[in-house]
């Protein structure tokens, strides 16, 4: 594989993740849910309407 191919590889899993992420945080709002996510090293509960 060249070096652009692994680039363009790269830039779909992170476009992939990113898309990922915006689905989760959309279906959490809608359930009126939390996420648990790690900020600075703790675990930290968050309603899914304060993410952007």
């Amino acid at each position: 594989m060249s070096e652009k191919e692994i680039q363009q590889i790269q830039e779909q899993i992170n476009d992939g993740l990113l898309l990922a992420r915006k689905r989760l945080i959309e279906k959490t709002k809608k359930e009126n849910g939390e996420l648990v996510v790690e900020n600075d090293g703790e675990v930290v509960h968050v309603k899914a309407d304060e993410l952007k």
